[in-house]
């Protein structure tokens, strides 16, 4: 079977949740991990940091690089791209995980608030792309297999997913609209750009603090979920394997896999559909 054994992976927010698990899943095949985020001091409310994240990523057998890291900042994203290059000898997969999220509608959302969004989602994808890019150039060279994965979803255009949170929903399209524009543009470099996205809610601490969703746990799938679905992904290939929007059971099913029980934190409660998704 395909894996990630000795392939470098940057990671941007993978100290906890969905990142973290992406990054403990390559990290079983023996794959060296840079951990890009912010958190470096413990947080009662959003568990993990840099640091808890690497020595996890060591303890299930991969490399570790914590990078503190603001993705809005555009010096600190090309030095941390570049202390992986140096630590690893090249990145092979960038992982566009970090995301900030507020489901409200335009008068309940504060300018500040927007330009986090804003900031984060597409700016900072951008930004770890357009800075990434060399290095998976020549991982492509190298037939190495090179990937950009970006947890955003599939475009829909339905007013409904606007409605409720316009800033969240076109920041999030935001991400979105460079998987498709980035996956055409570098076809002919032979690296994959992808997007992947829950079918279902996920259960992460950040999910946890937005309000409702705490007591709404049992109806939600693990990370895990999303770890394997990015696995199948990555391990494809990416000259093949580019322009998708990913969903994590189709993913999933392509790899062979069926039976997601095993993903639910509470198997057999009926679970929560993601946002964007029919």
């Amino acid at each position: 079977m395909p894996n990630l054994k000795g392939k470098t992976l940057f990671i941007s927010g993978g100290s906890r949740g969905i990142g973290l698990a992406i990054a403990l899943r390559a990290a079983r095949d023996g794959a060296n991990v840079a951990i890009a985020a912010k958190t470096t001091e413990p947080n009662p409310k959003l568990p993990g940091t840099i640091y808890t994240a690497a020595d996890e990523i060591r303890k299930a057998g991969g490399q570790a690089l914590p990078i503190a890291c603001d993705i809005r900042d555009e010096a600190a994203v090309l030095a941390a791209v570049n202390a992986t290059a140096n630590e690893f000898a090249g990145i092979d997969i960038l992982v566009n995980n970090a995301s900030a999220i507020s489901l409200t509608g335009t008068a309940a959302t504060p300018m500040k608030r927007v330009d986090l969004m804003f900031g984060i989602n597409v700016r900072g994808t951008f930004l770890c792309s357009q800075a990434c890019l060399a290095h998976l150039r020549k991982s492509a060279a190298a037939g190495r297999n090179p990937h950009i994965l970006t947890l955003s979803p599939p475009l829909n255009l339905d007013p409904k997913w606007f409605k409720e949170h316009v800033a969240y929903t076109i920041a999030k399209y935001g991400m979105s609209m460079c998987v498709l524009g980035m996956a055409e543009e570098f076809r002919g470099d032979g690296i994959a750009v992808n997007a992947l996205w829950p079918r279902t809610v996920i259960a992460t601490a950040a999910i946890a603090m937005i309000p409702g969703a705490g007591t709404q746990t049992d109806r939600m799938r693990r990370p895990e979920i999303m770890a394997d679905a990015a696995h199948a992904v990555l391990t494809r290939d990416a000259r093949t394997t580019t322009g998708n929007f990913f969903i994590d059971e189709d993913a999933l099913a392509a790899a062979g896999i069926t039976d997601l029980d095993r993903y639910a934190v509470k198997p057999g409660s009926p679970l929560l559909p993601d946002l964007f998704l029919e």
